[in-house]
């Protein structure tokens, strides 16, 4: 989750913040507090008891206009009338996406976290819950979205300086390596950025969060995204074992091969949007950033 220093868009806040009371408003909704749960490129705040509303900040950035929202929103509701383990949009309000004073919204039920993390199993059958719901979605969705958004994403980083061209150039064929094999096996929607932190463990169980990524690709994309944190970052073998073998024990099937290119396309992508995502990475962030880096200098595009 992305926090406050890291980003130069505080100043855009009380306006997002205005644009999202303001919307409420407008549905008969009046906000009783503003709690701010967090404040990044995406701005989320608490405006009663139940609403939860997401504001994008940032309005110079790569994804530009309510695109992404439309798309996230639509997926929403299908898994919510599929019973899939998701935070809904908030039944009081017209799904939208809103737009006012320039800023993206949408509304969200609010739930409640609770302290102890879901298990590895539980991530895993969630996940593939997920799946099955997605796999009755039939909206079409762009074909492996993040990797060919990533792509085009360098040649911004490079015109921008915002990453030297070695890393550009190191960055490039894991992505363009991971494009040619992972479009070769079979497509269904996606979550698109199943990390753990967009799967929260609540009073309601185990609820992924964020599918504003949503694209359509292999089954694999997400559980790379899922366990790569556990098995590569923090070593954690066990860990990231449990939420395959749970995929898998929940009916889910994983090929080793699209998997393997996942982790590697997943470590470029998770750098690649390092300068958007954080401008001004704190010493935990940069020593994340300078570990996938080296790694992916150590690994042939889509080895592991």
């Amino acid at each position: 989750m992305s926090n406050a220093v890291d980003h130069p868009f505080t100043d855009k806040t009380p306006l997002a913040t205005l644009a999202a009371v303001e919307t409420a408003v407008e549905y008969g909704i009046v906000a009783d507090r503003c709690d701010i749960l967090q404040n990044g490129s995406t701005l989320v705040l608490r405006l009663t008891e139940t609403l939860v509303a997401r504001v994008v900040q940032d309005s110079g950035g790569p994804r530009q206009g309510p695109e992404w929202f439309a798309r996230e929103n639509a997926i929403v509701k299908h898994l919510t009338k599929q019973g899939a383990p998701i935070i809904p949009l908030h039944p009081d309000l017209p799904p939208g996406p809103h737009w006012r004073h320039g800023f993206p919204i949408n509304f969200w039920e609010f739930v409640t976290a609770v302290p102890a993390p879901a298990s590895s199993q539980e991530t895993g059958r969630a996940l593939r819950n997920c799946h099955v719901a997605l796999s009755h979605f039939t909206q079409p969705l762009p074909r492996l979205a993040i990797l060919t958004e990533c792509i085009d994403l360098l040649q911004i980083l490079s015109s921008r300086r915002l990453f030297p061209e070695d890393t550009i150039d190191l960055l490039r064929p894991h992505l363009t390596a991971a494009l040619e094999v992972l479009e070769s096996y079979p497509h269904q929607p996606l979550h698109g950025d199943a990390h753990p932190g967009n799967a929260l463990n609540t009073t309601r169980g185990l609820l992924w969060t964020d599918w504003e990524d949503a694209f359509s690709g292999p089954v694999e994309w997400d559980v790379a995204s899922a366990i790569w944190n556990a098995r590569l970052l923090d070593r954690d073998h066990a860990a990231a074992d449990a939420v395959v073998g749970a995929y898998e024990a929940a009916g889910g099937r994983i090929d080793s091969r699209a998997l393997q290119y996942s982790l590697t396309a997943r470590a470029a992508v998770m750098s690649a949007w390092y300068p958007i995502l954080y401008p001004h990475p704190g010493p935990e962030r940069q020593a994340k950033l300078s570990h996938r880096l080296e790694w992916l200098r150590q690994t042939a595009p889509g080895a592991v």
